[in-house]
């Protein structure tokens, strides 16, 4: 089936096969991201989510993921520091909440948070109810019960990154595994929240590791998706590797939109290191993005991504 058939197809509700998506790999960009502009503007119009995060807890991170700056295996430049108080956490959520934007997520570094935590992140999120924006979390690897308690003191929707394919994930992390995700992603969802899950690129994967991990958040039946390019950290294990070229970023995010045609990709980590601040992957199929700072690096002005976003065409 040629390109332009099967974005037809798509479009009546047919999903992609492994073999196919691995095909579009040799397309020609240009029009592989016109057709994948294509089809989030057919599933998706005009409609952008926009979030930001908070690093609400820093560094001394048991686990030995090989891009983060946060983990006690490698040295890096990385400031340390305990849960942060509830008022420091609401007053920026209302600062954004006044900027326009629309989510706004608690990360905590560690792989999981302990119990205590969980009830002082309810606390906090009690005292949010009259901030106007939605609350997210980002805590890890939590259980069941743990996440009911999130989930009734108001935040509904989880974010837990697959990263990588299943296939990759043990060349990038040993102290836990792509099942331990899987698992604590479906307790997530058994208690009603929402997912954001999605991708680091460019940490040594193919590109049918990509797709790979395409598909099974496909599987998973995610809706807010992440995608993120590696921006080296110094210390870290993956500090040397080369960028990924900002064409193969574009592929990438025009093959996510064929796989998941429905969802929000969500632009994230990295996109500054893009010549134009990643712009033009919102015409690539991407229809969300993180603004503001990252975790440990800096990203994107509100101010900045608002204005442009709105002169692209996209509303909130």
């Amino acid at each position: 089936m040629n390109l332009y058939n099967l974005k037809k197809e798509i479009l009546n509700g047919y999903q992609l096969s492994k073999n196919e998506a691995i095909q579009l790999v040799d397309e020609d960009l240009n029009l592989l991201c016109k057709f994948a502009n294509e089809i989030r503007e057919h599933f998706c119009g005009s409609q952008f989510d926009i979030c930001t995060i908070i690093n609400a807890k820093s560094g001394r991170c048991s686990e030995d993921c090989k891009y983060c700056a946060q983990s006690v295996h490698y040295k890096t430049v990385c400031t340390e520091y305990p849960l942060l108080s509830s008022d420091i956490i609401k007053k920026e959520a209302i600062r954004n909440a006044k900027q326009g934007v629309m989510r706004y997520s608690m990360v905590t570094s560690g792989k999981n948070v302990t119990d205590a935590e969980i009830d002082t992140i309810c606390d906090i999120a009690e005292n949010m109810r009259d901030v106007p924006i939605k609350l997210c979390g980002s805590f890890g690897l939590l259980k069941r019960a743990q996440y009911e308690k999130l989930y009734h003191a108001g935040l509904t929707r989880m974010h837990n990154n697959l990263e990588t394919s299943q296939r990759n994930f043990p060349n990038m992390c040993s102290t836990h595994s792509f099942e331990d995700k899987i698992a604590s992603i479906n307790e997530a969802k058994s208690v009603g929240m929402y997912i954001c899950s999605g991708a680091i690129i460019g940490i040594g994967e193919t590109f049918e590791d990509r797709i790979d991990l395409a598909f099974s958040l496909r599987e998973l039946n995610v809706q807010s998706v992440p995608i993120n390019m590696l921006n080296p950290v110094k210390g870290t294990p993956y500090e040397t590797l080369d960028k990924i070229t900002e064409e193969d970023f574009r592929k990438t995010v025009a093959l996510f939109r064929f796989i998941l045609p429905t969802a929000y990709l969500r632009l994230a980590g990295g996109r500054g290191l893009m010549s134009d601040s990643g712009y033009s992957l919102f015409r690539c199929g991407a229809n969300a993005t993180i603004t503001g700072d990252m975790l440990t690096t800096a990203g994107i002005s509100m101010e900045e991504d608002i204005q442009k976003i709105k002169e692209m065409g996209f509303h909130f």
